[in-house]
């Protein structure tokens, strides 16, 4: 269930260095790229993840924690 004006990441890819490279969002066919959701994600349009500034000053996107790990981006990822 999508929470008002809200998108919920349901899938992810990884690039040849393993490293997340689009997410595919609930109701959608195809993937997106991980810097546009990261962007969707500073404005607060997605549910179930968020932006995470690192100490170099690059971002990147974390699925927000539940407790359970198969709904993590790497997990999402290996499937």
């Amino acid at each position: 269930m999508l929470v008002a004006g809200k998108r919920k990441v349901v899938d992810a890819r990884q690039d040849h260095e393993g490293n997340i490279s689009h997410v595919r969002l609930e109701g959608n066919r195809n993937f997106t790229d991980v810097n546009k959701a990261i962007e969707i994600a500073k404005r607060g349009g997605l549910e179930n993840a968020h932006a995470v500034k690192k100490k170099d000053g690059g971002e990147y996107l974390r699925t927000n924690p539940d407790g359970r790990s198969g709904n993590n981006l790497d997990e999402m990822a290996q499937d």
